[in-house]
Parts: C-alpha cells; structure tokens; sequence
C-alpha cells in the first residue's frame, strides 16, 4: 500500500517535533538558569546584611552619631526590600518555597522588634548589642541556608535538563539519519541502481515504488521512461532506416532541384531551356517521356515548346493542341499538379496516349506568380503513385522553369526597348543639330533662288557665302554627333570621359582646354554620366560655336552633390535676356539636366567670357527616354526630324 505522505510532508513532521522539543528544552534551562541568576543574587544581598548587622552592632558600640545609625538602619530597611519584591534592574529574586518564607519572616520579624532599640534614644549595651546582632545574623544564615538548598535543587534539574537536552540532541540526529536514510538515501540507491541498469542496455530494469511521494514520483517516471525507451529501442533499426530513406530523398530532391535550377541560369535559347529541363526532369522521375507546353494568352492553344524520349507521331498531333482537346492541355486558373490515369478518361480525350501504351500522366502547370503559362507533362507506362515531396519538388522545378523563361523575355524586352531608346536618342539629335541646320539652308536656298530670279548679284554672293558657312556648321555639327555618340563612360569614375571630351573638343577647335578634379564622392551612375557628358558637351559646343574664347576650363567638385563648371573667356553675352527661343543649345541642356533631377546656370556679361554650372543632387537617377511605342510613331518621329 503506498504511503500518501510527500517528502516534503515527511521531513517536516520529524523536524517541527525535534524542534519542538529542542525549543522547550532550551525554554526550560534559561527559565531554571533565570531562576539560579536571581536566587544567586539574593544569596548576596542576604550575605550583605550579615556585614551591615556587624557594621551596626560596632557603630552603637563605638557611639557613632545618631545619624550614621539611621543611614545603617536605612540600608537593612532597603536589603530587605529588595529581598521580598526583588530588584527589576537586575535578576534578583528569592527562590520562595514555604521554608523560605518562614526564614524570611522570621528574619522580618527579628528585624522589626531590634530596628527600635537601634534608633532608641538611649543606646543599648555592648552585650545587649552583641546578642542581638548574633540573633539576627543567625536568622539570615537560616534563610541563606534554605535559599541555597533550593537553589541547589534548581541546580540538579538545569543538570537534568542538560543531560535531556544531550539526549534529545543524540536522538535527533538519529531520527535524522535514518529519515534521510529511508526517505532520501535508499530511494536514489535505487534510482542510481536503476539508471546504471539503463545504462548498461537493460531497458526491461524497474524501480519497485512504495510511497506516493517526489522520490515515488520519480521512480514512476524512471519505469515510464524506461518503458518508453524499451519501446523505441525495439523499432529502432526499423526508424533509423526510414529516416534514412527519407534523408536519401530528400537530399536527391535538392540534387535535382539544384541541378536543374544550375542549368536554367545558364539556358540562352528558349529552345535549349526548355528541352534540357523536359530531359533533366524526366530522369529524375524516371518517366517515359517528357514534354513542356506553352499556353497563349487566352489560354485556348498550348504549343509543344520541347519533349524528350517522346513518341513522334503523338509530336506531330500534339504540336498545336486546343485546350480541353486532350487530357493535356486543361488547365483552369487554379490548377495543381495531379496524376491522371489514362484508362479511367475518356477514349476521346487520350487517343495518341492510349496508342503509344501510356498509361499514367502527370501534368503540372508551368505558374507564375499566379499566372498560369503553361504546362509540363510527365508520361508513364506502369502506375504511378506521387508523394507529398515530389509533388513540392515538381512543383518547386515547374516555377524555377516559368522564372527562367520570364527572364528570356524580359531579357529579350530590356534588349528590345534599348535599341529603340537608342534609335529615339538618335533621332532627338539629329532634330536637336542637323535638322536645324538643313532647315536654315533650306531657307537660304530659297532666298538664293529669288536673288537669281531678281538678278541681284551681291545678294546671291552673299546668300551663297552663307549656305557656305551653314554647310560647314553643319559638316562641324555632324562630326560632333559622332563625337557624342562614340563618347562612353565608365560605372566607376567620370573623369577618363570627362578628359577625352576636352581632348577631342581641342583637337577640334585648336583650343585649350583644362580639366581640374576636386573633392571625393561616391562615383555616378553610368546612364547619369551620360546625361552630365552631353550637357558638358553642349556647353563646349556653345563656346566652339558662339564664344570665340581663346581658353575654356572645366571644374569638378566631388561631392554629395557633384557640380560641374564650364566656363571660358570669349565675348559673352548679357545672361540675364532670355534666350531659349533663339538659343536652342541652352534648352537641349536644360533638358538633359531635368532627366537626372539636376539644374543648370548659366551666368555671361558681355565681354566677361561665360559660366555654365551643372549641379546634381545628391542621389542623381536618371529618368530614362521614352521608346516609341510602334514603328509608326518611330517613322513620325524622323520625319518630323527633317522636316
């Protein structure tokens, strides 16, 4: 039967009835020593009466004065005082017992028929003195006695007391050992028995449990635990091997999936993507066949993109194949990957299928971020049974394969949109230069053709003085185009660029040009770079064009915001006027810097030489040309470039 009792229960019972005991034995020996204190103090104080009775008996014999006998009479007065009340400021009490306090009435009683003859107006005799002081001092011996007798039995039970209290000390120590012994001891002995059984692989080892307590509770849980790894030891081989199996699996599905994923980071071709993934896939399955079919927009034709070990007449059927014309190709917007048993549809929906021995197919949609673009079909001649994880991978492989094939096309796209930026940069600077150039010429045509008409010699000299000026600013225009064009940046520092520039500007104009770098920054991106060389260009053209400066310099200032400073000594011009009408060079720069957030200032006096500034802010981005949207509007653009 167990014990209910806890622990806990148990050891404070034992030790709350030693420390009972302990308390009262120790209460009991202060009492009793208390009590030794006192009566040791009375036995004193009545051994100082002794001495003032001899004191007295000798001042009334010596004839002392009056007053001296009264202040000897006054201490027996106090003596006895404190005897019968005791002294509050000190342990002083008589130890009364009824011998006691017959002793002390007599010795009160003595006292009170000698204390008149000691204040008596006519002194007693010598001998009358004598015998009285030996009466009195043998009462207080008689009292003395007694209080010692009963402080020597005080005496004997403190003794007693201190022997109980040895005793109490021995046997609580033994009660002690063997509680700790039959409660604490022997309960981790087995415990400790138990676990080295355990250890040594006896899994079948049992701790007996005789008490509902915490070793009790222990010892349950030991035999529950030890069950327990009984139980998981004689499957354990049987565990290990499947977590194996499992480990083995999914270590080959994270082959393949980095296997496949490798390959289609490296895929150039749409082609290649597609047929290396069919092939890859269908090994890792170990599938029949393999196919990957790409859906139109609406979702109503699937295109055979690529296949592998695939049977060639169900190719030629199945190249083109209309949605719901087939167990492929059915895929509604939520679809997932399923496992579709041939024999089970119907004939009309598996004819080519049923025909080459298939006889499960797997289709898993090709998914974009919930865009369904295709499907990829895995063809099996035996049963097929999917699991959960190679559901995932397909799942995981499908989605790798839509990503690649995004990025083709986006690939394709990004290439697409620069050649028609390209195309759209091109044709804005012929508009910006040439186009202004012809149309100028086309005008001095015209007034050469009324000149020849009206006969005007001087005025035909000087129109043709002037095509010959514009087709040589125009020939000039032209080189700088190509200049323009041919200029490219580095993504890591501007200032190669920035030198080349000048050197072509000098070989150009025979002009000297300085270059002077300041500061540091973080370096600019490249397509902002290309906005901050055609605006420093279009400021060196202005000065080729219209300075007829002998020195220009150019000023950078690294920076948060980088500031570029172009600057030269020629005639100049009054700044404050403006001039974006007739000045188109000033708004092709302008609106080269509003692309990259930046601003321009130009700062001239006439006959001061000019200043163009180009500042950036602090984190420039480029805003990018817009790409015709069709080969229509390209053409427009060109022909509202000549026109």
């Amino acid at each position: 039967m167990l014990h209910r009792h806890t622990l806990t229960a148990k050891l404070a019972t034992v030790g709350s009835a030693i420390l009972v005991l302990a308390l009262a034995s120790i209460g009991l020996t202060l009492w009793v020593t208390w009590k030794l204190e006192g009566g040791a103090a009375a036995v004193n104080e009545a051994g100082r009466m002794r001495m003032q009775t001899w004191r007295l008996a000798s001042a009334v014999q010596a004839q002392s004065s009056p007053q001296d006998v009264r202040a000897l009479v006054a201490l027996f007065d106090e003596s006895l005082a404190v005897l019968r009340s005791g002294d509050p400021q000190r342990p002083l009490f008589v130890p009364w017992n009824d011998r006691v306090d017959t002793r002390f009435a007599s010795v009160e009683t003595l006292w009170r028929e000698q204390r008149g003859m000691w204040l008596g107006a006519v002194e007693p005799s010598s001998a009358l003195s004598q015998r009285a002081a030996g009466e009195f001092v043998e009462a207080i011996d008689l009292l003395v006695l007694d209080i010692e007798q009963q402080l020597a039995r005080l005496t004997a039970i403190l003794n007693l007391f201190q022997f109980l209290m040895m005793a109490l000390a021995v046997g609580g120590a033994v009660v002690m050992l063997y509680t700790g012994y039959h409660y604490v001891i022997s309960p981790l002995d087995q415990l400790q028995l138990g676990l080295k059984n355990v250890e040594s692989g006896n899994f079948a080892a049992r701790i007996d449990v005789d008490s509902n307590d915490e070793f009790g509770q222990v010892s349950a849980g030991f035999n529950r635990m030890a069950a327990t790894l009984q139980s998981l030891y004689a499957s354990l081989e049987a565990r290990v091997e499947a977590k194996t199996q499992r480990i083995e699996a999914q270590r080959a599905r994270l082959e393949a999936l980095y296997e496949v994923s490798a390959f289609l980071a490296q895929a150039s071709t749409i082609e290649d993507l597609a047929r290396g993934f069919a092939m890859r896939v269908r090994g890792v399955v170990r599938a029949d066949a393999a196919a990957v079919r790409w859906s139109d927009e609406a979702h109503q034709r699937y295109l055979m993109l690529a296949t592998d070990c695939f049977p060639q007449e169900m190719l030629e059927a199945e190249r083109s194949l209309l949605a719901g014309a087939c167990v492929c190709g059915s895929l509604a917007p939520d679809a997932r990957t399923r496992v579709i048993h041939i024999g089970a549809t119907d004939i009309q929906l598996q004819p080519h299928c049923a025909k080459a021995g298939f006889e499960h197919v797997v289709s898993v949609p090709i998914r974009l971020q919930q865009r369904v673009l295709g499907e990829f079909n895995l063809f099996f001649k035996g049963p097929v049974q999917m699991t959960p994880e190679e559901t995932e991978l397909l799942d995981a492989l499908a989605s790798h394969l839509a990503s690649a094939l995004e990025g083709l096309r986006a690939a394709a796209l990004e290439r697409e949109a620069a050649v028609g930026e390209e195309r759209a940069l091109l044709a804005r600077e012929l508009h910006d230069s040439i186009a202004q150039s012809l149309a100028f010429l086309k005008i001095q045509v015209q007034l050469l053709r009324v000149a020849v008409q009206k006969s005007q010699p001087a005025r035909v000299d000087q129109v043709i003085e002037e095509l010959d000026a514009g087709l040589r600013e125009s020939v000039n225009d032209v080189r700088e185009l190509l200049v323009h064009f041919r200029t490219r940046t580095n993504t890591d520092a501007v200032e190669p660029a920035l030198q080349e520039t000048l050197q072509k500007f000098q070989h150009q104009t025979g002009l000297p040009a300085h270059l002077e770098v300041r500061g540091d920054g973080l370096p600019l991106p490249a397509d902002v770079q290309v906005q901050v060389l055609h605006v420093i260009q279009e400021a060196l053209s202005n000065v080729r064009k219209h300075a007829a400066a002998t020195h220009v310099g150019l000023e950078v200032t690294k920076g948060p915001g980088w500031r570029f400073v172009v600057h030269d000594n020629g005639h100049g011009f009054d700044s404050t006027r403006d001039h974006d009408t007739s000045h188109v060079g000033m708004k092709i720069m302008r609106e080269r810097a509003e692309r990259i957030g930046a601003e321009v200032s130009i700062h001239s006096v006439p006959g001061d030489g000019t200043t163009v500034t180009l500042t950036l802010p602090e984190h420039p981005v480029s805003q990018g040309t817009r790409v015709p949207d069709s080969e229509e509007e390209l053409r427009r653009m060109e022909v509202r470039t000549v026109a």
